[in-house]
């Protein structure tokens, strides 16, 4: 009688073999046989199968005593859920294997331990769930893993454990959450040798931004030492996104680093009983990168390799959820997992979510900020979770509804999760387990935030914003606010381009799925004010002001980088191209710095910098700035970042626009500015736009266009301007009106201008979605483009659509208020 085979080589598996191997096997096994002619390494292992855990679970028996225990178990009740799980689990760990299900293992791993010429080499142990990874339901994370095993005796325990493990209270309960019988599920094993990441470098990539479920990004997170301390949520782990068109065109597409805390790792233990054990990073360690440029564009290179095998073999779309690591000792990049990620693929395309909250005394409700996972908003009574171990978190008496505020989540609290209407924690990284779970029950979650469970006590009511950008803001109270819902079908044909005002780099990818023309404003002051927080001129001249206190600040603001002009440039052209990366290959026009003198002294250093003014509206801000002895500098930083992400980044969809440039003359000053800092219009495509806000722009703008390739009026300057009133003055603001028609006389007289010259012409204000009849007057005039916020994107279509019909608006959005 032939002996029933219960191990198979990691490369013998293929996705074919699902019911077999489990997902996670059988998506290692197709890379390994048809992936490894493109460099993508893969450590190999060996399986135990599916019919393993079957074999062993009627060789003991379990069957019926299994069956029984689940069905006594109301599996809403947690303390039942708790007592069902552990009953199940310690049947399992207390059985026996089969004489020859032990051998093969046996054997396999002896292979194993001669293919490596290691005497029991260290290996990981991981389940690999025949339900896990299908399109309808992840699973990812619901079995255990157990990392550094070495010997024979080790290993079966380790096996026995991943068995058992398929019964946790956590993968009870999803099963009965995603519908799928608890006995048609099997349980097959990986062992697979051990990356020395322990050593080394290790994390996840998602070929998707987690958050919008932006297609052409890839979003790294890495850390040093084990990969489990960023999936528990334990460290903070450096960020990467790779923008992926331009990945294979000899640019270097990195379009944003993040510098992580990586306080600590986790490394090899030296004992059986401590096969790990989790130590501080050192100080430089925690103050680097993980990863280099190249390691992070090689690693994106498979991610888009694996993806586009996948897409072709599933005969769709399909982003991958990938873990990683690099070896410490040979600096080799491994793929250790990969699976489909089942979130954002699963989302239905032809809606637009917006949330707009209408307290406007909110920023001084802030309590905290961490970092946004999903784009909701939940208010609810805190539920403080300290110092629980794995039973008590089932005897809590956690209410529906409940907001879960804990250092970090544990995922046997999964079943608890599912009650909360939003979850906070000090810890993670839009990667960690709090942020999976997170998403995948569509709850809005806060991570990161440093110290939430010293602010936030239990029966406080917060709300918990993720709609307001990459920062998650928690406030004390009920905070009102409007959910609008957008139907994309609904959305009329204009002939008007309408383009976008960004601000805010972190919330692009969110808005690079409207049906927008590109971005007709994109302001760096957002950037240096949200990103930098110093003023550019400090940075290069700190060291010589004898402030030691400011010294200091820039110091840790820099952390990771060279210096403060290095770190400008970065963080300026990081924020440049998220924005210009979310609508390529649309033209972005970003507009260079427009601080006035008041705005940049409240920077820090800023009081070493900047003269005071009687009116700083109209002093020394925008191109005046630029050429001068006192700023030259600053900009050409600006200019630098500018090149950087065209020429290096290769998002030539750029262009720069000069803001409050009052003479010809001075227009030409700033040209030979840009040109020492390396910024030269028409040299690689550069075209260069004038803010056409002073009277001098329209009066002159048969000279100005001479030298410029586009307008954008701007209508609130150019208002206060032609009508002689300080916008910021609250004694005159009832006179101001951009409808007013000596500002109407101006814009007109600029759009003939342009349209005879052949010199693009647009406008970025609100005036166009406030005002039917001035969207109207743009329209009937040949206004180029408008552009327009994103809250007021979907009105302004609609308002355009009536004005060129020459017809009242029709169509109103859903709302949703909630109070």
């Amino acid at each position: 009688m032939q002996q029933e085979k219960f191990t198979l080589r990691l490369a013998e598996a293929a996705i074919k073999d699902i019911e077999t191997v489990g997902g996670k096997n059988a998506s290692l096994g197709e890379m390994i046989q048809y992936l490894g002619q493109s460099g993508i390494r893969i450590p190999d292992g060996f399986i135990v199968t599916a019919s393993a855990y079957h074999r062993f679970i009627a060789f003991n028996q379990l069957d019926s005593a299994i069956r029984d225990r689940i069905n006594a178990t109301d599996t809403d009740d947690l303390q039942q859920l708790a007592a069902c799980g552990s009953a199940i689990r310690s049947l399992i760990r207390e059985g026996n294997f089969p004489e020859e299900m032990a051998s093969q293992i046996s054997e396999g791993y002896a292979q194993l331990c001669l293919q490596y010429r290691q005497e029991n080499t260290d290996v990981a142990v991981r389940s690999s769930a025949t339900a896990e990874d299908l399109p309808d339901a992840s699973f990812a994370g619901q079995q255990d893993t157990y990392l550094n095993i070495s010997g024979t005796s080790n290993l079966l325990v380790a096996v026995k454990n991943c068995f058992a493990s398929l019964f946790t209270d956590r993968a009870i309960s999803y099963r009965k959450m995603f519908g799928y019988d608890h006995f048609q599920v099997g349980l097959s094993v990986c062992i697979q040798k051990m990356v020395r990441s322990d050593l080394g470098v290790s994390g996840v990539a998602f070929s998707l931004d987690t958050e919008s479920g932006f297609k052409d990004v890839i979003v790294i997170n890495g850390s040093y030492g084990l990969g489990e301390m960023i999936v528990q949520g334990s460290v903070s782990p450096d960020e990467f996104i790779v923008f992926k068109p331009l990945l294979n065109k000899g640019f270097n597409s990195i379009i944003e680093k993040k510098l992580g805390q990586k306080h600590q790792k986790m490394i090899y233990g030296t004992t059986a009983a401590e096969p790990v054990r989790i130590v501080p990073t050192t100080v430089s360690e925690a103050a680097s990168f993980c990863l280099t440029e190249s390691q992070v564009l090689e690693l994106s290179r498979w991610v888009t390799i694996i993806e586009d095998y996948y897409s072709v073999l599933k005969k769709k779309w399909c982003p991958m959820d990938i873990e990683w690591a690099v070896d410490g000792i040979s600096g080799e990049l491994f793929v250790v997992q990969a699976r489909p990620e089942t979130i954002h693929s699963r989302r239905e395309e032809g809606a637009i979510i917006s949330y707009q909250i209408h307290d406007e005394g909110r920023h001084e409700k802030v309590l905290l900020k961490g970092i946004a996972v999903g784009d909701k908003i939940a208010s609810g009574k805190v539920h403080l979770l300290e110092g629980l171990d794995k039973t008590g978190i089932h005897s809590i008496g956690f209410q529906e509804g409940d907001i879960m505020v804990t250092d970090m989540t544990d995922p046997d609290w999964e079943p608890v999760m599912k009650k909360a209407s939003a979850i906070i924690t000090n810890k993670g990284g839009r990667t960690c387990h709090a942020a999976i779970v997170a998403r995948e029950l569509g709850v809005p979650a806060i991570v990161g935030c440093g110290n939430a469970t010293g602010i936030l006590k239990t029966g406080m009511e917060i709300t918990a914003s993720c709609a307001e950008g990459e920062a998650g803001i928690i406030y004390s109270g009920k905070i009102g606010y409007e959910k609008t819902e957008h139907r994309l079908a609904d959305l009329p044909e204009i002939k008007t381009p309408v383009m976008m005002n960004v601000a805010s780099p972190e919330m692009a990818l969110h808005y690079a799925h409207y049906p927008s023309q590109g971005v007709g404003l994109a302001r760096e002051e957002f950037i240096i004010n949200n990103y930098i927080k110093v003023h550019p001129m400090a940075l290069l001249k700190h060291e010589s002001l004898g402030d030691a206190e400011l010294s200091s600040y820039i110091a840790e603001q820099t952390r990771g980088y060279a210096g403060g002009e290095e770190f400008f440039v970065e963080k300026l052209s990081y924020g440049i191209a998220r924005i210009a990366a979310a609508f390529y290959p649309n033209r972005v026009i970003v507009r260079f710095s427009d601080f006035k003198t008041n705005e940049y002294a409240n920077m820090p250093g800023g009081k070493y910098f900047e003269p005071e003014e009687e009116n700083p509206m109209i002093g020394w801000r925008g191109a005046s700035r630029y050429y001068s002895d006192a700023y030259r500098e600053a900009f050409g930083m600006e200019c630098k970042a500018i090149r950087k992400v065209r020429e290096i980044m290769g998002l030539d969809n750029v262009t720069v626009m000069i803001p409050f440039c009052r003479t010809v003359g001075e227009l030409l000053k700033v040209y030979e500015t840009m040109e020492a800092y390396g910024l030269k219009r028409g040299e690689e495509g550069l075209e260069v736009y004038l803010m056409a806000e002073l009277p001098s722009n329209i009066i002159l703008a048969g000279e100005f266009g001479k030298y410029i390739d586009g307008f954008s009026i701007g209508s609130n300057d150019l208002t206060q301007l032609v009508l002689g009133l300080d916008r910021d003055s609250s004694l005159v603001a009832g006179l101001y009106n951009e409808r007013n028609e000596a500002v109407k006389m101006m814009i007109s007289s600029l759009i003939r201008t342009a349209r005879d010259m052949n010199v693009k012409v647009g406008i970025c204000g609100q005036g166009p979605s406030d005002f039917p009849d001035f969207a109207r007057f743009l329209v009937e005039e040949g206004i180029g483009s408008i552009s327009v916020t994103p809250d007021s994107f979907m009105k302004t279509v609609k308002v355009i659509s009536a004005a060129e019909a020459g017809q009242p608006r029709v169509s109103q959005p859903v709302h949703e208020w909630v109070s």
